[in-house]
């Protein structure tokens, strides 16, 4: 693995839906991405009504002025002190295998941990998906368990791991 150049990590913008749109190109991978969020093809509209959804901040995720990378910290719960990291994605295969994953996830982290002052954040992950377990890992999440037969994808069923990381943990790691 190469070591990440630094990333541009700023809001979502309409200005992103092309690239974003291009970066997913089959039912499959917008259910990896996304899980039932959308529906395929994915549209300008669905992206629209995205940017609204309360409770979120979402990102887009640059790399010398060039789009690379989505992700969104979602569901965020002041009542409970958590929220989710999703639809997280480095959509230019070239840049995959960087860290710029780990960079993304990092930033919806400090700013769940250190601006948002949460207690929990979680994630779901396909048990496929062994370079995001991973990098999930590398991170500092734990695993929590696994919903067996969670999606039905085609003729597939697929599983999905849960992890989540608390704010001690966060801490601790970034000491």
């Amino acid at each position: 693995m190469k070591s990440a150049d630094t990333l541009t990590i700023r809001p979502f913008t309409a200005e992103d839906d092309a690239t974003l749109i291009s970066w997913i190109t089959s039912p499959e991978m917008l259910v990896q991405w996304a899980g039932t969020t959308f529906s395929f093809p994915l549209t300008s509209l669905q992206l629209e009504e995205y940017r609204k959804e309360p409770d979120s901040i979402i990102w887009s995720a640059e790399k010398e002025g060039r789009l690379i990378g989505h992700l969104a910290l979602r569901k965020i719960d002041h009542t409970h002190n958590s929220a989710r990291i999703g639809k997280v994605i480095v959509g230019v295969p070239e840049e995959r295998g960087r860290g710029y994953a780990g960079q993304m996830v990092s930033h919806a982290l400090s700013t769940a941990f250190e601006d948002l002052q949460l207690h929990r954040v979680s994630l779901g992950v396909f048990d496929f998906n062994a370079a995001a377990i991973h990098a999930y890992r590398k991170l500092g999440f734990h695993y929590e368990g696994t919903y067996r037969d969670f999606r039905k994808v085609g003729d597939t069923y697929w599983n999905l791991i849960e992890m989540s990381m608390l704010e001690d943990e966060w801490r601790e790691r970034n000491a």
